[in-house]
């Protein structure tokens, strides 16, 4: 099995992806001493096995490929009139803001906006979504979840941090960042040096956009 993504795909070839990450975010759990709730830790273990591949992190847009600023999507999301449309949003807007500030922190050190925005940003976006889904089927499938990564978004920001290190993605090594030059230029180092972590570029998202 190829990983084609953010994770280092030695450690996974050969392993369920759910199953890998089931395993990374129970240890990370036990040694961080982090009692979660089952479902919420099944959507965790999901989430990452979903946004392994990173065609999965950026959006095709008009202008290319990018990865979507936290703002506008919160924006699209307070905006438009379809119930649907909004708790997708909300969701993708949790979703990337959980994944960007646990795996690439030390990649935002440089941003204009640093972690503790996608930590705010991504708490509030589960919470507004539990708060849509009260008293809804939905809500009883999904609202505690949602309920506990709002309050514990930090926590979980930690728990993917092990996940990253244990992974091969140390902060140190500025993963998102080269990702991002490839991404603007297509260079065949950056390309050689991602898959040098692990990392397949993806041609067609060559010269997109990222911000």
């Amino acid at each position: 099995m190829r990983a084609e993504g953010v994770f280092d795909e030695t450690l996974i070839t050969g392993m369920n992806l759910t199953e890998y990450f089931k395993d990374s975010v129970h240890t990370a759990l036990v040694n961080q001493r982090v009692r979660a709730g089952e479902d919420t830790v099944y959507y965790v273990v999901n989430l990452l096995a979903y946004f392994t591949r990173a065609e999965k992190l950026f959006q095709r847009t008009e202008d290319g490929v990018v990865l979507q600023p936290l703002a506008q999507l919160y924006a699209e999301a307070a905006e438009t009139p379809n119930p649907e449309e909004r708790r997708h949003k909300l969701r993708r807007l949790g979703d990337i803001a959980l994944l960007i500030s646990g795996l690439f922190s030390a990649s935002l050190n440089r941003k204009v906006v640093d972690v503790d925005y996608y930590i705010a940003m991504g708490g509030s976006a589960y919470g507004v979504l539990c708060g849509l889904d009260r008293g809804t089927a939905r809500g009883r499938a999904f609202g505690a979840v949602f309920d506990e990564l709002s309050r514990r978004f930090q926590v979980f920001v930690d728990v993917l941090a092990e996940v990253g290190e244990r992974s091969h993605l140390k902060p140190g090594s500025d993963t998102l960042r080269l990702y991002e030059l490839w991404l603007k230029t297509g260079s065949p180092r950056m390309a050689a040096k991602l898959r040098n972590q692990g990392i397949e570029p993806i041609q067609s998202l060559a010269g997109a956009r990222f911000n």
